[in-house]
């Protein structure tokens, strides 16, 4: 969720209405690969720095050398690892608000659920930030875990991405999965920090990224134990919004340290702080930040203070260029 990206995608939606790797025994050396660990990547600096860095981090006799335990990999996923415009969570937030409405027709009334049925695309762009996060706490709470998580499941069996018109799996982008399995075959173990909700990505990760749920941080709502049924509801109103400088916070209080290899993508100012916290490791790390230059394949958007792409350059941050660095961009086979 990146809010600079909101009210662009708010209206493309209402108009259009719209596998599985597990961590693998780590090992002292880095890998050793007869191919090209990362066939979707353009040869060039970028790629080059990838594998210089993983080989010298994970050669015990190299002063670079990091411990497995301390091979941590932070991955953002809208608009790093999958496309984010429009954002894959307000596609499921509309479709959550009208499958409610169906159920309760009296909602079709109230707001935002009246925006959604009506297409009202002037209540969005008017209500701004305020009002989607307005429809996620509508769409996203008064519900059991379980009943969220079926709701996420449903979701994902069925629903396709405009404008492209394909299953939500067909929008990860494909160097990203050589990355994520290159990464975890030397040993690091990746994680997602998201600004999504975490339930919600935890619903995708295992199945299009190889990420177990447990290694997925970010948004999070207020929760209420039900002694009576034994189960978790979930309550109106967010309790940490992963985004911005939350990244940091949330990777200090699940990890206990700062991951020493991140990448996220410009376009919401909203992975610079994670990839600064990576930067603060002991250790040798490594930043990428994805810039979306491709208007041909993807997508061309870029921030208009270009602070992301000037962090960038001042940190040394290596900046994936979709248009140069790589060689497909969309998963073309299901895992």
């Amino acid at each position: 969720m990146k809010s600079l990206a909101l009210i662009t995608c708010l209206a493309a939606i209402l108009v259009s209405g719209c596998r599985p790797q597990t961590e693998p025994a780590a090992a002292g050396k880095a890998s050793q690969m007869t191919t090209d660990p990362l066939p979707s990547w353009n040869d060039g600096k970028v790629k080059s720095a990838i594998i210089d860095y993983v080989h010298k981090v994970t050669d015990s006799s190299s002063g670079s050398y990091i411990p497995v335990a301390d091979r941590i990999a932070s991955f953002d996923n809208d608009g790093t690892l999958w496309a984010e415009k429009p954002l894959v969570q307000e596609l499921f937030a509309f479709a959550q608000a009208r499958e409610m409405v169906t159920k309760d027709g009296r909602l079709a009334k109230k707001q935002p659920f009246k925006a959604v049925i009506e297409g009202d695309k002037e209540y969005f762009h008017k209500g701004g930030e305020k009002a989607f996060v307005q429809l996620v706490d509508a769409t996203h709470t008064g519900m059991t875990e379980v009943e969220f998580e079926n709701a996420v499941k449903n979701f994902f069996t069925s629903a396709t991405y405009p404008p492209r018109n394909v299953p939500i799996w067909q929008i990860t982008y494909q160097p990203q999965i050589e990355l994520l399995n290159y990464l975890r075959a030397n040993g690091f173990k990746t994680y997602i920090c998201s600004g999504g909700t975490v339930e919600f990505v935890r619903g995708i990760s295992m199945d299009l990224y190889g990420i177990p749920k447990e290694q997925v941080v970010g948004t999070t709502f207020n929760y209420k134990y039900v002694d009576s049924s034994r189960s978790i509801m979930r309550l109106p109103g967010l309790a940490h919004f992963n985004d911005k400088e939350g990244k940091p916070v949330t990777l200090q209080r699940y990890l206990g340290r700062p991951p020493v290899f991140a990448c996220g993508n410009e376009g919401g100012e909203g992975d610079v702080e994670m990839l600064q916290f990576s930067q603060s490791s002991k250790y040798p790390s490594l930043q990428l930040l994805v810039n979306h230059d491709d208007s041909t394949r993807e997508y061309y958007y870029q921030e208009k203070t270009n602070w992301s792409l000037d962090e960038a350059a001042k940190n040394n941050w290596q900046v994936i260029s979709i248009k140069h660095d790589w060689k497909n961009v969309y998963r073309a086979e299901k895992r």
